[in-house]
């Protein structure tokens, strides 16, 4: 049973990863730090966002329209985030100070 914990600890931990990547990035990107014209850039970029899209686009639709900001990765990183920290514990039963 720990075996599945520690898998999806893990998975989230990527995940969470990747978000973290994924929203610095974007934050350079807009403040011209990053440019899309560069090739490794825009493939690591475009790389993200195929994986992350499949996350954020339910959020959006469920989220209102605020055009200039897109609250669907702060939705899901705070999921992220609730689902390492107190979810998956309360459900493995894994206390804080072990088992």
């Amino acid at each position: 049973m720990l075996a599945i914990y520690d898998l999806l600890q893990l998975v989230l931990g990527v995940v969470y990863t990747i978000m973290i990547v994924h929203i610095i990035m974007s934050w350079l990107i807009n403040f011209q730090v990053l440019n899309l014209g560069q090739q490794l850039v825009a493939q690591i970029w475009y790389g993200i966002n195929r994986l992350l899209e499949p996350l954020y686009q339910p959020l959006r639709r469920i989220l209102p329209n605020t055009h200039p900001l897109d609250l669907a990765p702060l939705v899901a990183l705070i999921a992220v985030i609730a689902l390492r920290a107190i979810i998956l514990p309360a459900v493995f039963g894994v206390g804080r100070y072990g088992f």
